[in-house]
């Protein structure tokens, strides 16, 4: 190892090299001797010596800082030089030997590269290498290409073609449902799902299915790959929300929206172990629409079956086999219509009467309360060719088409899944905890045409006891204001109050007592279309069967159980009887206000199973289920969704309905002449309205009725 002595000598070398590159003087064809490390303290002052110290690189000053004596501190595990690596290497430019250093010969710190004249390209990136399967790698590529500019034409929904590319693209474009050119077990489970659309009240033609049979290249397997991508997106969507929405009904239906994610779709489905069941998990989970579905396969005889009449003829029987000897099936020209009928597919030209057939019939004879025979004799017949079980059917159909518009919860988990359940065609009002019913009532709806009850979900947020009645416009409009032209005390009478506000429009209420319209207590769920559940002192009208007798809203027959019923569900704590409730009653109003607000469903269901498990069918009262089966059979489900929703109608002044004479209402101010509204109060306009007795006029203003 060299001394401190050493290392002082190299260093002073370096610093006459710096001062000497200012005086040096390049030579072209001088050779320079190879130049080994220093070993005298003796400093060197020839220019030859000093040109060659100032071959020796070093670093620049300004990006290092002065070397010390530890830089040039040898290496004691150095070996000795390579004499090929010594040999002097000539510079292109200068014609100048420049010496390689060996490992024991003190240099200078290396430069940093971005000191260098010259830098090494760095090495182009090395492509990945596919996950795709080498025999999908020509599907894949087509997906892709189809994918990036054609994929409009499979998908006409813009979040639905993103959410396609985007899944497609996470995995390089590889087919979800075909693996070297065969169905995959997710696509079959996807497929079977489809051709079962029937049995879920869905039109199985809406999911045309591609044929992977006949996909042989691979144009036509990314083919079949988006149209079943497509057809599967539009079962999930419409299994969901609805083959039509709800708005192309009527005008005074409103649920709250719950679309498919068409993202979640695809990841549901294309991880699910079982496809077929993950896609069944889009049709509706509520108890009455499973038993509509299975009422619906009894109806059908298991199948979908055409409206076809069966023709005349004996008896059909199947006799049964044992082990030796085959049962006996007998031919009919009849049977394959029978099958067709009852939604056999197997065999569908058969002509015999067989084990299969005999079995469907046996079961249609259940649904239809006829003996089980599993014999197709004349009242079988008569039963399968009845128009009455196609209308079933159709009704059965569109019952189920509307719980695809009802929220997929329908209670507040809270609570126990506490909701209230009213059906307007049969006239019952049901409140539910836990899956179970915890009380019913009967109740009175609105009339037909522009009072029909509307349809909805909302929050029922408080009770009030002794409420006031804010007679609707449409009711002053349509009943009050003809009835005061020709009797001016009528209101007084009826124990109404009619006030004139400042901005000339009028007012009319009902104070609380025994004789309100609204009874003693009203059920508050604030809705667009201003309606409520409240008593009334109408109470004969329970005793009739249909009760559509309303302006929209809902009477309740037992109002204090109703009350009480609630207030428990939400404060148990409480313990709120019927009796308690009417305590309470007298001539101020009093709001009890929930902890936590209980949702409200009105429904309209002409089809339900009861508690006996027998299928129940209601009447029509409002027209749903024709209008509704006229989309359904005229038109294609896509073509359905996309129709523009009907204009929501306005509930504050009747379409059509126009003033008696000289009648000034709310902004109405453009009559000539004492109004009839003057005439009433005795004074012209700037007569100041009598205060509103017993509450605020925003109070009053709170909640109107129908």
């Amino acid at each position: 190892m060299r001394d401190c002595s050493t290392n002082r000598a190299g260093f002073d070398r370096v610093l006459m090299a710096v001062a000497a590159t200012f005086l040096a003087v390049s030579a072209t064809s001088v050779s320079v001797t190879p130049v080994l490390a220093a070993q005298s303290d003796t400093p060197r002052a020839s220019a030859a010596e000093l040109a060659i110290d100032a071959a020796v690189p070093r670093p620049e000053p300004a990006n290092i800082p002065p070397p010390s004596a530890g830089d040039f501190k040898v290496d004691a595990t150095a070996s000795v030089p390579d004499s090929k690596a010594a040999e002097p290497k000539i510079d292109a430019k200068t014609d100048v030997k420049t010496e390689t250093k060996p490992a024991d010969v003190v240099t200078a710190p290396a430069a940093k590269p971005s000191d260098t004249a010259t830098t090494t390209p760095a090495a182009e990136p090395v492509k990945a290498a596919s996950n795709v399967a080498p025999a999908d790698q020509p599907v894949a590529d087509k997906l892709r290409e189809m994918l990036g500019g054609k994929s409009l034409r499979y998908f006409d929904r813009k979040n639905e073609r993103a959410a396609v590319e985007k899944f497609y693209s996470a995995r390089e474009y590889a087919p979800q449902w075909t693996q070297a050119g065969q169905l995959t077990a997710s696509a079959k489970g996807v497929i079977a799902r489809l051709k079962d659309a029937a049995a879920e009240g869905l039109n199985p033609a809406d999911y045309p299915l591609p044929d992977f049979a006949a996909a042989t290249s691979p144009d036509q397997l990314a083919d079949a790959e988006m149209k079943l991508t497509a057809t599967m997106l539009d079962y999930a969507r419409q299994a969901q929300s609805g083959r039509m929405h709800w708005s192309q009904v009527s005008a005074d239906i409103l649920y709250p929206e719950h679309p498919t994610d068409p993202a979640e779709v695809l990841a549901t489905i294309s991880t699910a172990k079982d496809a077929s069941a993950a896609l069944d998990g889009y049709n509706p989970p509520h108890k009455l629409y499973k038993e509509l579905k299975a009422k619906l396969a009894e109806l059908r005889g298991q199948g979908d079956g055409p409206v076809i009449q069966i023709a005349d003829g004996p008896a059909l029987a199947f006799k049964a086999g044992t082990k030796k000897q085959p049962g006996v099936a007998v031919e009919d020209p009849r049977v394959p219509q029978l099958r067709a009928k009852l939604g056999i597919t197997e065999n569908a030209d058969d002509t015999h009467y067989d084990a299969k057939v005999a079995e469907a019939v046996r079961k249609f004879q259940e649904s239809a309360e006829l003996k089980a025979t599993g014999v197709l004799d004349e009242r079988t017949v008569k039963a399968i060719n009845s128009p009455k079980r196609d209308r079933q059917i159709d009704t059965v159909v569109v019952n189920m088409e509307r719980w695809r518009w009802l929220p997929r919860q329908l209670g507040a988990a809270n609570i126990g899944n506490a909701y209230v359940i009213l059906n307007i065609p049969d006239y019952t009002l049901k409140v539910m905890q836990n899956g179970a019913q915890v009380w019913t009532t009967r109740v009175v709806t609105g009339k037909p045409g522009q009072h029909a009850t509307p349809l909805l979900t909302e929050t029922m947020k408080f009770i009030t006891v002794n409420p006031t009645w804010n007679v609707p416009p449409s009711i002053i409009y349509n009943e009050y204001l003809p009835a005061l032209q020709q009797d001016p005390t009528v209101l007084q009478r009826m124990g109404l109050k009619l006030e004139r506000n400042r901005d000339g429009s009028i007012h009319i209420s009902q104070p609380p007592g025994e004789a309100n319209a609204l009874g003693r207590v009203r059920f508050n769920f604030p809705n667009k279309f201003l309606v409520y559940q409240h008593d009334t002192p109408d109470k004969n009208l329970f005793a009739r069967d249909e009760r559509a007798f309303s302006h929209g809203c809902m009477r309740v027959q037992n109002p204090d159980q109703y009350a009480a019923t609630l207030l428990n569900i939400t404060m148990p704590e409480k313990n709120y009887t019927p009796e308690k409730i009417r305590g309470m009653y007298g001539h101020s109003e009093i709001d009890l206000k929930f902890p936590t607000p209980i949702p409200v469903n009105i429904t309209y269901q002409t089809a339900f199973v009861d508690d006996a498990g027998k299928l129940q069918i209601r009447k029509d009262v409002y027209g749903r289920d024709a209008a509704m089966l006229s989309l359904l059979k005229g038109s294609r489900s896509k073509d359905l969704e996309n129709m523009v929703a009907h204009s929501q109608p306005s509930y504050s002044r009747p379409p059509g309905s126009s003033l008696p004479a000289g009648v000034s209402f709310a902004s109405d101010t453009t009559s000539s002449g004492p109004s009839f509204l003057e005439r009433l109060f005795g004074g012209g306009q700037s007569r100041t309205p009598p205060a509103p007795v017993g509450r605020k006029p925003q109070q009053q203003q709170r909640v109107i009725t129908r």
